[in-house]
């Protein structure tokens, strides 16, 4: 987290460790808020590559998932960078600064390997790849007031999901109806911030994790790398994946999948009841199939009802017809709820 910035913070309240805001006094109640009312949150947990160059486009072209061709200054998307057998090593929520440079934002623990392994590629390439993280400040506000306050602050708005506008040193992307992300450098996002806190819950990064597990949108962690394969998480429900882009990494496997199979895993949303922490990696088990496990958690965040909510990915003939438990087979007992989109 930038140091500036982690200073503004930590004079509005907020309760920092290793650079993420656990709350802001009261994380029930930030929990609460969340689910009732309208929230603001700062994403210092999430890091930002940025890719510029004369080759950029190329050069990510043929490294991710998706069509980078259509991310514009009005439009960002989902992807994944993928390993060779087609298994995850990042997911990205992608936009261009400007129209210019493409900006990846991922979990901060995968920020720098993942610029490393990013580099490899560059070769001859007139590319370019750094780590933005403390360039940047990303917030996120998101509840039935949310549009009507930004509103007041930007001349114009994003309408539909994964639609961005540049406004006012900021580029502001729509990641549903009631929810947006502001990208801004950090004398813009202290001004917003001490504009907005006055009428909003500031609330700690559980409360915007917890916002996309709710979505059914996954982002891989250092314990879930090389895990799944893009649709065994519903890349391709969800829009991170275009299969007549041509090759990537991985390309093979997860056409493949697409053309001639179908996935023995998905992703469902589910919740757990429990005070006992849960941890992306975390694995699966059910009676029906004993001597092993049948899933692996995502993502886990705690919950404004209580317990956890997560994104799990499970055996598609174990999640709908046998109990699923956490961690063993005598563990908390796993009870899923529809997701907010349709599986295949």
């Amino acid at each position: 987290m930038n140091q500036d910035w982690q200073n503004f913070l930590t004079t509005r309240g907020a309760h920092i460790t290793d650079g993420v805001v656990q709350h802001f006094g009261d994380a029930a109640a930030e929990r609460a808020a969340t689910q009732e009312g309208t929230v603001l949150c700062d994403l210092s947990h999430f890091g930002v590559l940025r890719v510029s160059g004369e080759d950029a486009e190329s050069f990510l072209q043929n490294l991710l998932s998706n069509d980078i061709r259509e991310v514009t200054a009005s439009r960002a998307q989902l992807s994944s960078f993928n390993n060779a057998k087609g298994r995850m090593l990042a997911s990205f929520l992608i936009w261009r600064e400007g129209g210019g440079d493409y900006l990846l934002q991922l979990p901060r623990a995968l920020a720098e390997p993942i610029r490393k392994k990013l580099s490899m590629y560059v070769l001859r390439a007139k590319v370019k790849i750094t780590d933005a993280s403390d360039e940047l400040v990303c917030l996120g506000i998101a509840g039935m007031d949310a549009a009507t306050l930004l509103q007041k602050q930007f001349a114009a708005l994003p309408q539909q999901p994964w639609e961005a506008t540049q406004s006012d040193e900021a580029v502001i992307l729509c990641r549903s109806a009631q929810r947006y992300q502001i990208a801004a450098g950090v004398e813009r996002a202290r001004a917003l911030w001490q504009a907005l806190q006055p009428v909003v819950t500031a609330a700690g990064a559980n409360c915007w994790d917890w916002l996309d597990i709710r979505a059914g949108i996954p982002f891989i962690l250092p314990a879930t790398q090389e895990a799944f394969v893009p649709q065994m998480v519903n890349f391709e429900v969800i829009g991170g994946i275009n299969f007549k882009k041509g090759c990537y990494p991985g390309q093979e496997v997860v056409a493949r999948m697409h053309y001639l199979g179908k996935p023995k895993r998905r992703m469902y949303l589910a919740r757990v009841m429990t005070d006992e922490a849960i941890q992306a990696g975390d694995e699966l088990f059910s009676a029906n199939q004993a001597d092993q496990a049948c899933g692996k958690v995502v993502q886990a965040a705690r919950a404004a009802h209580g317990g956890f909510e997560l994104l799990a990915v499970v055996q598609t003939e174990v999640a709908l017809d046998f109990p699923v438990h956490l961690k063993t087979l005598t563990g908390t007992r796993l009870e899923f709820e529809p997701l907010p989109y349709a599986l295949p």
